[in-house]
Parts: structure tokens; sequence; C-alpha cells
């Protein structure tokens, strides 16, 4: 079978990674990286297979310090290469199941009229939600996406900080998404680690695996 890569080459991936506290300013990652981090997010698993989020990517330095400001001025978010926002959506619209229908059957090569109960069902389920309803759904979800984001990085060396310390509604004003019935859920500074950086060297602190698992 093929071979990504060996089981202790994704456990050294996550021993590797750690919540960067500085990054190295000066350093970016080329867009080849950004473009198999994007890829990762992507093909993320969703309920239903929605995809019910959108992923705002900033790159642009003087929006990164606007950022920071709403972010308790974490060091992070302006000094990392680029800041991944990830923005859940606040309502499911029928045109968004209308659109997943029509993706399915071209991308599986089936008549559209075979996924139609499918689509009835969707919409049956989803459009009579409310907004809390949705939102909490859609925003759980986004953890999945961050994770993908999280591991491909590790893979690629590439230092990662899930932040979640931000005024939201700032967010969302100076992205002007809330029109778009989305909202900021969780962000990712992602670059290169401070030399400087000292919690790099801190060992992991994580409860043993009998604490964690039980078998039954």
């Amino acid at each position: 079978c093929g071979n990504i890569g060996s089981n202790m080459d994704i456990i050294d991936y996550y021993k590797w990674r750690y919540a960067t506290k500085k990054f190295n300013p000066d350093k970016k990652i080329p867009i080849s990286d950004i473009e198999i981090i994007k890829e990762s997010i992507r093909l993320a698993p969703t309920s239903y297979g929605l995809q019910l989020f959108k992923v705002i990517i900033i790159e642009n330095q003087l929006k990164k310090e606007e950022l920071r400001k709403f972010s308790y001025n974490q060091s992070q978010v302006s000094d990392a290469s680029h800041l991944f926002i990830f923005c859940n959506s606040t309502k499911v619209f029928e045109k968004d199941i209308d659109s997943y229908i029509e993706n399915k059957s071209l991308s599986q090569e089936i008549p559209i009229e075979k996924n139609k109960g499918y689509g009835d069902f969707l919409k049956k389920t989803l459009l009579n939600k409310s907004s809390e309803e949705i939102s909490e759904w859609t925003k759980n979800q986004l953890y999945i996406a961050l994770t993908h984001l999280m591991t491909a990085c590790a893979s690629l060396k590439i230092d990662s900080c899930p932040i979640e310390g931000f005024d939201t509604s700032k967010y969302n004003e100076f992205l002007d998404i809330d029109k778009k019935s989305l909202s900021t859920g969780v962000v990712a500074a992602i670059g290169y680690r401070s030399e400087s950086d000292n919690s790099q060297y801190d060992k992991k602190v994580r409860k043993s695996t009998k604490d964690i698992f039980e078998v039954d």
C-alpha cells in the first residue's frame, strides 16, 4: 500500500509542534507550502459534507497589526507569516444545499435527480434551525479543519498557534463578514518560531495514556 510516512513520523510531528509564543516576523512561508495547507483544510471532513465555513488568509502586515489590537495584543497575530481566520456560517440557506447537491452529483458522476431526495432531507433538517443552533454546530466543525491545518503545518516544519483570545465582534466588523452570515470562530497564526521563544524547549505536559484511554 502507499506510504506517505511511517507511524513514527506522524508521532514525531506531534512531538515537534507546540503552541508557538514568538514567531520570527522576517521569515515567510513559501506559497507552495501555503497551497498544501489550504488543500489540507479543504479536505477536512464536515457534517453532511456541506463545508459551512470560510477561511480568510491574512498576509498583509498592516492588517495583521490591526487585528492584533482585537486579539489582546498577542504578538503571534502580527509576527506570524500568515493568519488563517476560520469563519463559521451562522445560517444555512437553500442555495448552500443546492450547491452541495450539484457539486456532489458532478464529483461522483451521479444524475442530480438521484441526489434530490438527500437534498430535500438536508433542507428539512437544517433550514428551520435557529441561528444559535446553526452557529454552535458549524463552529464546532471549524476545529476539525483547524486540526488539519496544524497537522499539515507540523509535517512541513511550519509552526502554528491556535488562538481563541480575540474580540469576535471586532474581527467580524474588520473583516466585514456579518452581512455574509459568517462569524469568526478560531484563528491560527502560522510561521516559523523565533529562537528567543523559550516555550519551544519546554517538555510537553500531558496525562499518561492510561489516564486518558479506557478500553471496554
